[in-house]
């Protein structure tokens, strides 16, 4: 079977579907880009968390993320926390998911890009399946046509459907808990990932009523990752670290909204909190004119080896 794109609704929204034999994927353009399902068709299994109670649609900027939290996965851009960056107030959790992005259709890849109104931003998403190997491509440029300089958080914000004993895999030196309000753990010195206080932090333990989050930096290399090993399935990330050198794990097993899921976000950025990555030098910066590009690939599948 050859690689193909078609077009669909879902809840009166436009999504558009690439697929191959391996995986079939469903984005919302109209809905900043979210990509709402990623199924492998071995088995037919999603590897997408979404919540049920929420039609997809696009809600209107500046709206509170958590209320709107749809699952699947959005890119956060040009921040996460509400906070003023160089001047501009940026909402909860950016512009880009907000954002209608212009797409088209060449070939079998989907362009989606856009100007983020209150930063001046331009985003581009290449993104194409690969027709040998459950693997999607994404290729990015971000772009600052302003005449300021603009700093800014960028990552990917995966949510994954979970269950007891899958595993979180990433070659990270360090963590460190994100947030101890949203956090199973209160020690928040720097730990050798995934060890902490007795527990190992990778496994994903039973819908039990807490949360968990975690920043995670000292890459040995750009890979992020969920597995379910009794079934061999994975969901990988890998990228380039020399743009996107930190991670962060959210979980919520329960304890977020009853929600059950894990968010796997490789990031530009640590913490998430952009005035707080500035002054650690921690942050991506765009000198005006500026422009940053690279490519990121999800490995989704079953006996994947990445």
């Amino acid at each position: 079977m050859a690689i193909t794109a078609s077009c669909l609704i879902l809840d009166g929204t436009d999504l558009v579907r690439l697929e191959s034999d391996h995986l079939q994927v469903d984005v919302a353009p109209g809905v900043g880009g979210r990509i709402i399902s990623l199924r492998e068709k071995v088995g037919g299994h999603e590897f997408l968390w979404r919540n049920t109670r929420l039609r997809l649609h696009r809600v209107p900027p500046g709206s509170p993320y958590d209320p709107n939290f749809y699952g699947g996965i959005d890119e956060l851009l040009p921040n996460d926390i509400p906070e003023r960056i160089d001047g501009v107030e940026c909402p909860d959790h950016g512009e880009l998911w907000t954002r209608r992005l212009d797409w088209q259709l060449e070939g079998c890849s989907l362009i989606l890009e856009g100007r983020l109104p209150r930063c001046g931003l331009f985003y581009r998403r290449r993104m194409g399946l690969v027709a040998d190997k459950p693997t999607v491509n994404f290729k990015y440029r971000i772009s600052n046509p302003t005449d300021a300089a603009r700093h800014f958080l960028w990552n990917f914000h995966a949510a994954l459907a979970v269950a007891p004993g899958d595993v979180i895999e990433c070659p990270a030196e360090k963590a460190q808990v994100a947030d101890p309000s949203w956090s199973r753990h209160r020690n928040l010195d720097p730990f050798h990932w995934p060890l902490i206080e007795g527990q190992v932090a990778s496994v994903v333990p039973a819908k039990d009523g807490t949360c968990d989050s975690f920043h995670l930096y000292q890459l040995s290399a750009g890979r992020l990752a969920w597995r379910r090993p009794a079934q061999g399935l994975t969901f990988a990330y890998r990228f380039d670290t020399r743009v996107l050198p930190y991670a962060s794990v959210w979980a919520s097993y329960g304890g977020f909204d009853g929600h059950y899921t894990v968010l796997l976000e490789p990031s530009t950025a640590m913490p998430n909190r952009v005035g707080e990555a500035i002054a650690r030098r921690q942050c991506s910066l765009l000198a005006p004119g500026a422009v940053l590009e690279t490519e990121v690939s999800l490995d989704a599948g079953r006996d994947v080896v990445t």
